[in-house]
């Protein structure tokens, strides 16, 4: 029998040959060299940042400082609860401007623990979300003041700075409220324009209030805000039918307007928590320096809860748009040790903790399509100055 040659056997022959050379010229590396020379754009670009690295690995071999050598800034929204943070910094600057002003008095961390620390207040939780992510040492902040669902939130995009949250600052137990002009009930939102600012944790409390009252998103028309301070007037400017922001703000455009308030946070005290979250490597470098703010909060927070006339005082300069200042601090009081050993699980109950808050606001937000899948909630939090903290204070 005769084997024909045809074009096919040919074909074939030539496939085997090539694919050959293919393998060889890949592994010794002569195809990457071409697509370099020739195809420089079609190579894969990796991009990387300091998040792909542990936090620490700048931190000195040794305890170079102990604390930092300039002043530690710390980030934070007005609430109740910083009236803590004021008494311990001995006021609020800027970014602007953070330089102590000239005759002000000196606070609890420089007076009791030798640290020089700066309150800057933010008028937008944006702005300081963008301030912790680029760090003191860049023109931002060292820590700051966020609630848990705005963290859980924002994680993913806060990589680089590695976020860890090491205190409860404070819950909002009526800070946070819902006004509405011509709307007599919950129920009545269906349809009507709900203004929020939705980079805020007041935005998290208006979804509470419309699963509260049975309803879905879709069922209200969102006005988005411009920020939280803005809810006031946007009620009153009829921009809105009902607006969600701080009571002080909401409840007297309300009332200017013969409205009502409808829901604050009163009927959800353990929804808005603020927690005092560090940059990681802020914290790897001067973990004494973490120990000395929680140190300063806390006890600057007892000093508040027995005694709130200094801390009023310094809350309604920086915040008057909170209403009464002593008002504000009753409905977002510090957190004691005690709120902090049972938020965290070190001991004591409490009936939502710092675990299952973070994971079910990212949930939701993941459901709404508003966030990527975040860490798991224990990734995101440092409790060993804490730890530090509550050993040394006994039970």
């Amino acid at each position: 029998m005769k084997l024909h040659r045809g074009p096919g056997l040919f074909l074939f022959l030539a496939l085997c040959v090539l694919g050959a050379g293919y393998v060889f010229a890949s592994r010794a590396g002569y195809l990457d060299r071409l697509q370099t020379r020739f195809f420089p754009s079609t190579r894969e670009a990796v991009r990387l940042s300091p998040g792909d690295f542990p936090a620490g690995v700048a931190a000195p071999v040794a305890d170079v400082a102990s604390v930092p050598l300039r002043p530690v800034l710390i980030g934070f929204t007005a609430r109740g609860s910083a009236a803590a943070l004021l008494v311990a910094t001995g006021g609020a600057t800027t970014l602007d401007n953070p330089a102590t002003p000239p005759g002000a008095a000196q606070g609890l961390l420089k007076t009791a623990y030798a640290l020089d620390a700066r309150a800057v207040l933010f008028a937008r939780e944006e702005e300081l979300k963008q301030a912790l992510s680029v760090g003191a040492e860049n023109g931002g902040v060292d820590m700051a003041a966020l609630s848990v669902d705005r963290l859980a939130t924002w994680v993913p995009t806060l990589r680089d700075a590695a976020p860890r949250t090491v205190l409860l600052v404070g819950r909002s137990r009526g800070q946070e409220a819902m006004a509405a002009v011509g709307v007599p009930d919950l129920a009545s939102l269906r349809g009507k324009r709900i203004g929020v600012y939705p980079f805020g944790s007041s935005h998290y409390f208006a979804l509470w209030v419309l699963a509260r009252a049975g309803l879905r998103t879709s069922d209200v028309r969102w006005v988005d805000l411009p920020s939280t301070l803005d809810a006031g007037r946007a009620l009153r400017e009829g921009r809105a039918d009902a607006v969600v922001g701080l009571w002080g703000d909401v409840e007297l455009a309300a009332r200017d307007r013969g409205g009502a308030v409808l829901a604050t946070t009163a009927d959800a005290p353990h929804l808005l928590a603020t927690v005092l979250v560090a940059r990681g490597d802020f914290a790897a470098r001067y973990p004494d320096g973490v120990r000395r703010v929680l140190r300063g909060l806390l006890d600057a927070g007892q000093g508040v809860l027995k005694d709130p006339a200094a801390g009023a005082r310094m809350l309604g300069e920086v915040a008057p748009y909170l209403g009464d200042p002593s008002e504000a601090i009753r409905s977002a009081p510090p957190a004691t040790l005690a709120d902090n050993r049972a938020f965290f699980g070190l001991s004591g109950e409490a009936p939502v903790t710092y675990d299952e808050l973070f994971q079910s606001a990212a949930a939701l937000f993941q459901k709404l399509k508003r966030g990527t899948a975040p860490p798991p909630a224990e990734d995101t939090r440092d409790l060993g100055a804490l730890k530090y903290v509550s050993e040394a204070r006994g039970p």
